[in-house]
């Protein structure tokens, strides 16, 4: 006879830990802007970028701060993992394990994927705090790269919708538009009579008020095919949209991180545009020294770096890209704080000048846009910086594109885009 033995459950505390909640608190450090290169000395703004911000040992460091900012662990656990405490070497361990078993959950959940010439992970004598002694684990943590998946991206940018939606309110006074998300089919106005070839949206209150009044009240309700209503909506019309991202250096300064809140955006507009408006299509472009199409599987890796601002080469390949979709509406929307300071020359190498407006790089960047309004492209603009000088160049980019100028800041960036792409999708084409 086979005997199984069965032994009390210990629960450790992992199993009490609510991972989607803590990779939220992550996400200030997974879309951190950072800066391309590592770190930089600039004689005018001093030091920019950090060193291995995706190795599983920064990433340690995030959780370790995830979870003591959502209560999870306490100040006291923190000193005796820096070796501050009493010297409950047990404790120690035991959070050491718990972040090595969450980057491996993180892992088997398909939110991260790691990358490494030694297949182990880094074992759980790991100092993630950096106050104690260095030494193979947390080296062999510093070596242990991470990526986010599909998945992982999908889920930021399902979170980023979310709160973006949720910020725009439900109860505020004015004229705004007010969007939510749902799995239905959105209804904008009042309900008609069915016809032939109308979509099934059956407006059932209005049906069965149809029913009542013709036949009375009883039971069984006989439903004839006059009685039928069904909801309208407004024209959806399908869009093709370039995200131009800046990627000069400004966008990391005076102790604002303004790259990141832009990268959440294109992420929450690529899950928006893949669950509700499946037709249409986004593709980001980066413009630093240069200009360049992102893939949207890179976008949690992009970083800012010690480049000029060469909007006109962003504009023109925006432009390339939108030339090749066939949709009701193409559109521009470029982000960025800083003035023109960059072009390319028809040799290839770049012309800059830091100093004021140049009347060079201006018209070649007037050039780009009006050629963007000649082909039907609309260029919205979403400035990070109020500058007199600035307001000038953004005011003349919307007068030749009949685009619109945002002058915001990076709290408000994402509701701005929102509700500026949400009410151009309820607009008739042409």
């Amino acid at each position: 006879m086979r005997f199984t033995t069965y032994s009390k459950y210990k629960g450790g505390w992992l199993d009490a830990l609510n991972l989607q909640s803590l990779l939220e608190h992550l996400s200030d450090f997974l879309m951190d802007g950072g800066f391309a290169g590592g770190p930089h000395y600039n004689p005018y703004w001093g030091w920019s970028g950090d060193k291995d911000v995706n190795s599983t040992g920064a990433l340690k460091n995030a959780l370790l701060k995830a979870l003591l900012e959502s209560g999870q662990i306490t100040e006291e656990m923190i000193e005796e993992l820096r070796g501050e405490g009493e010297g409950d070497e047990d404790i120690r361990q035991q959070i050491a394990q718990l972040l090595d078993d969450l980057v491996e959950r993180m892992v088997e959940e398909g939110y991260i994927n790691v990358e490494t010439g030694n297949p182990q992970m880094p074992g759980a004598t790991y100092d993630v705090t950096g106050q104690g002694k260095i030494d193979e684990a947390k080296q062999a943590a510093q070596q242990v790269q991470f990526n986010l998946t599909q998945k992982g991206m999908d889920f930021l940018g399902y979170r980023s919708l979310k709160s973006l939606l949720s910020a725009l309110g439900k109860a505020t006074a004015g004229a705004h538009d007010t969007p939510h998300l749902s799995t239905g089919v959105e209804a904008d106005a009042a309900s008609k009579p069915y016809e032939f070839g109308d979509t099934l949206n059956l407006d059932i209150p209005a049906t069965l008020k149809n029913a009542i009044e013709r036949e009375g009240l009883q039971v069984p309700l006989s439903l004839d095919y006059s009685d039928l209503m069904v909801h309208q909506a407004e024209y959806r019309s399908s869009c093709a949209t370039v995200l131009l991202l800046d990627i000069s250096h400004s966008m990391v300064l005076y102790g604002e991180d303004r790259f990141a809140p832009a990268k959440r955006v294109a992420l929450a507009l690529s899950h928006l545009m893949r669950t509700q408006f499946p037709g249409d299509s986004l593709h980001v472009v980066t413009f630093g020294d240069r200009a360049e199409e992102l893939p949207l599987s890179q976008l949690a890796k992009a970083q800012v770096g010690p480049f000029h601002t060469n909007t006109a080469e962003g504009i023109e390949i925006a432009r390339r890209i939108l030339a090749s979709q066939k949709k009701d509406m193409r559109q521009i929307i470029m982000i960025t704080d800083g003035k023109p300071s960059a072009m390319t020359l028809p040799d290839g190498r770049v012309y800059t000048n830091s100093g004021e407006l140049d009347p060079m790089i201006l018209k070649r960047t007037f050039q780009e846009v009006a050629a963007c309004r000649k082909t039907g492209i609309l260029i919205n603009t979403f400035m990070l910086a109020n500058d007199p000088y600035l307001v000038q160049f953004v005011e003349k980019v919307s007068q030749i594109a009949r685009g619109k100028a945002y002058f915001t800041s990076s709290m408000t960036l994402g509701q701005y885009i929102m509700l500026d792409f949400l009410r151009n999708k309820r607009r008739r084409a042409g």
